[in-house]
Formats: C-alpha cells, sequence, structure tokens
C-alpha cells in the first residue's frame, strides 16, 4: 500500500485506522472521507472530503484526483441500528460496497472491507466458531454482511480484485464512544464507570461475545493488507478475535480498579436477540495461519489502558 482512500472515516474504527495510517504511510498518503466534516481535533484542518458512499460519482472524482493505490470502505450502518432501519441499511452497506468494489474494479485497487461476527446466525456453532461453518443471520446488518463477504469473493475470483477482509467481533476503544453496536456495551461500561461508578447494561449477565480492543483491530487490518497474497488460502471474512467476554466478566475487572463500582441490568429485548443469535467464541486459526494475526490486549490489560485514558479525557 502506498495512497490509501478511506470511506466511513470518522466512524467506529475508521478514525483511529486513519491515524495509524498516516502516522505509518504519511499523512499526504492518506484521505479519509465521510458524510460530514471530522469534529476530532487530530483530523481537523487535514486532508478530507466529504463522500456518501452511495454517490458513485463523487467517489470516482476523489479517486482521479487522489490517486490512489488501496481503497479501504468502512463506511455502513451498525446491528442495533440497521435493525431500526433496515431498507437504509441495505441502500449503504450493500449499495456502497458494490460502488467500493466497482471502484477497485475499475481502478486496479487493493480493496478491505470489513465483516463481522454479525455475519452469523442461531444455527451457527456456538463455540469455536469456524471460518467456514452455517451463516444463516436472522437480521440486516448480518444479511449485508454475508452478502458482503460473498461479493468480496466474487471480484477476487471473477475480476482478480485483490479483495481482503476480516469478521470483527465487537472492537472496543476509548477514542470513539459507541455509535449503535449490540456490542457497545463493552465500552460505554468503561465511560460510565468513570463518570458514575455503575452501569446499567442492556446485554444480560451471562451472554458471551467475542471482543477485541481498537489497537489490535487496525493493526488486524494493516497486518492482512501487508501480508503475501501467495499466503492467503482465504481473502476475505478471516475470523479474529481477542476474548470471549460478558458485561459480568468486565465488571469484575473493573473493581481490580474500582472497588466501589456498581453493574445491574435492563436487558433491551433487541439487542439481546441479536446477542444471542451470535456465537459465544470464535476460531481464528486461520487468521493466525495464513497471516500471523497475534492480538495483544487480553481483558485486563485492555481494562486498565480504557479506564486511565478515560480518566484522563475527564
Amino acid at each position: 500500500m502506498e495512497r490509501i482512500i478511506i470511506t466511513g472515516a470518522l466512524g467506529q474504527i475508521g478514525t483511529e485506522l486513519t491515524l495509524k495510517l498516516r502516522e505509518k504511510y504519511g499523512e499526504e498518503n492518506v484521505l479519509p472521507t465521510d458524510i460530514k466534516e471530522p469534529e476530532d481535533e487530530q483530523l481537523k484542518g487535514k486532508p478530507f472530503e466529504i463522500l456518501d458512499v452511495r454517490d458513485m460519482d463523487r467517489l470516482v472524482e476523489i479517486a482521479r484526483d487522489f490517486k490512489p493505490d488501496t481503497i479501504m470502505h468502512m463506511a455502513a450502518l451498525l446491528s442495533a441500528t440497521c435493525e431500526k432501519n433496515p431498507q437504509l441499511a441495505w441502500d449503504i452497506n450493500m449499495g456502497g460496497l458494490v460502488n467500493a468494489l466497482e471502484l477497485a474494479r475499475e481502478s486496479g485497487l487493493k480493496f478491505f472491507t470489513p465483516s463481522s461476527i454479525g455475519a452469523f446466525g442461531p444455527s451457527t456453532p456456538k463455540e469455536n466458531t469456524p471460518q467456514v461453518t452455517v451463516q444463516r443471520p436472522t437480521t440486516m446488518y448480518g444479511v449485508n454482511k454475508v452478502a458482503g463477504e460473498l461479493l468480496c469473493d466474487y471480484y477476487f475470483e471473477k475480476f482478480g480484485v485483490d479483495t481482503r477482509g476480516v469478521r470483527f467481533p465487537g472492537l472496543i476503544s476509548h477514542v470513539k464512544e459507541p455509535g449503535g453496536g449490540t456490542t457497545d456495551y463493552a465500552v460505554e461500561i468503561y465511560f460510565e464507570a468513570i463518570r458514575n461508578g455503575r452501569y446499567t447494561s442492556y446485554i444480560d449477565k451471562d451472554t458471551n461475545m467475542d471482543m477485541m480492543y481498537m489497537d489490535d483491530a487496525v493493526d488486524a487490518i494493516i497486518d492482512l493488507m501487508e501480508a503475501d497474497g501467495a499466503r492467503l488460502e482465504d481473502r476475505n471474512a478471516f475470523n479474529v478475535t481477542a476474548m470471549s467476554i460478558n458485561p459480568g466478566m468486565v465488571a469484575n475487572e473493573i473493581r481490580k480498579h474500582i472497588p466501589e463500582f456498581e453493574l445491574d441490568y435492563d436487558v433491551d429485548p433487541v439487542r439481546q436477540g441479536i446477542a444471542e443469535s451470535w456465537p459465544n467464541a470464535i476460531d481464528a486459526s486461520q487468521a493466525v495461519r495464513q497471516w500471523d494475526f497475534e492480538p495483544k490486549y487480553n481483558l485486563a490489560r485492555m481494562t486498565e489502558v480504557m479506564l486511565e485514558a478515560i480518566r484522563n479525557k475527564a
């Protein structure tokens, strides 16, 4: 990778991905785009373009001027938001993906887009979920992700587009606060622990889901995109994860730093239903074998870093 366009650069992953890529490849070689101007001080006043990913003409115009060799397509609505407006979710998540893939095909670009554990469904094996397995999601978000995985494989097989992608679990970060995902409790709980010393979880106490700290997620994207393509038996939808946790486990870790922290529950049936349709713990061995995936953060280390960073913001 030498020159990179990022769509959805102000989203959950995009902000930190943009900063890391600029640090690694140079500010002038990374162009973030999104539907609104950045508010983050680290992005203000630096190269940035307004883009609705459904606008193919605008996407082509930006690429023509910037001349990238890689596009990282991060623009998408998240799981809970998709259920509130499934038609809009289809328009953005699938329409935007097709446009980005077409740009990659026409311009010979390397291509990355993330999938999610949301691509799995109730009939998927819950424990040690394989990379290739039953995928029958019951949410619009999940349908979008499965369709996206297949579409990226199609563009690789049919047109030779160098498509690559991972299935992310819940992602935890202190930089960008939650934006409509089922796993957002695992971010909110840290902020509320510092602000109020208590948290009410919308996910039930024994509901395990896979998670990763954002630094590991960003590193995974870059590592996969830099990997030797000859090693990749798969192209898209690599399972990646760092930990399988539930709200009680996070609370217990927080209490090592804030002993008086209180956790209670007010379960949201929509997000709880989505969570129960996903695996409890997935198998990331193919990512390890094919491109040396290796997360650095476990629950204990992540909790320490999260709490310290949020305290410093307060």
